[in-house]
């Protein structure tokens, strides 16, 4: 299992936890076992493409995925995963 960090947009769908466990091997299926657990919170980190979204960055154990093998990263019992929203403002 992985630890999720769900950030406070997000926290909604989650009951409110600020970090939920979830399995997977990689971070693909740990994000569907997310979303078999909190119905809804796919949407709101994958296009319709099935992509993350351009303004959503996933880290694993603080590295981002998009350097790594992005949904394909494989993903270590007690991995700490970050779903972080991008910020833009002006």
């Amino acid at each position: 299992m992985a630890n999720v960090r769900i950030p406070t947009p997000l926290r909604k769908l989650t009951d409110g936890k600020e970090e939920v466990a979830a399995a997977g091997a990689t971070i693909g299926e740990v994000l569907s076992d997310l979303e078999r657990q909190f119905p809804g919170i796919r949407a709101r980190i994958f296009d319709d493409a099935g992509a993350v979204r351009r303004f959503v960055n996933i880290f694993a154990n603080e590295e981002d995925i998009r350097f790594l093998a992005n949904l394909e990263t494989p993903v270590k019992d007690g991995a700490e995963i970050s779903i972080v929203p991008a910020i833009a403002g002006g």
